[in-house]
């Protein structure tokens, strides 16, 4: 049997890598930090911020309300505020119903 390599999940991210995955400036990720209490990255003794893996969920949560459903920030803070996990649920079925979409429209195109 071949030996696998396990993938390998990063326990901590830069400010840098974390604007990458949703195509922002850095400074857009400091301000939401900012904004938003449910973002606490760590940092070390140059005041460098690290971004935990929960962070990164937290702002996939935040992106989605802010950016793609076009809600205020202090919209987007009481709806957190008020209904975090309800919010959380109706994001995972969105992403996953994006998903099988592009899954579909990918079959579509072979056939």
């Amino acid at each position: 049997m071949p030996y696998k390599e396990k993938k390998i999940e990063k326990l901590y991210y830069s400010i840098g890598e974390v604007a990458d995955m949703f195509k922002v400036n850095t400074s857009l990720i400091r301000y939401w930090e900012k904004e938003f209490d449910i973002i606490k990255p760590k940092k070390n003794k140059k005041g460098n911020r690290f971004f935990t893996q929960a962070d990164i969920e937290n702002f996939h949560l935040i992106f989605h309300l802010v950016k793609e459903r076009g809600m205020t920030l202090k919209g987007a803070k009481q709806k957190l505020k008020e209904n975090k996990e309800d919010t959380e649920n109706n994001f995972t079925v969105v992403s996953r119903l994006q998903e099988i979409k592009d899954l579909l429209l990918e079959i579509k195109d072979e056939l």
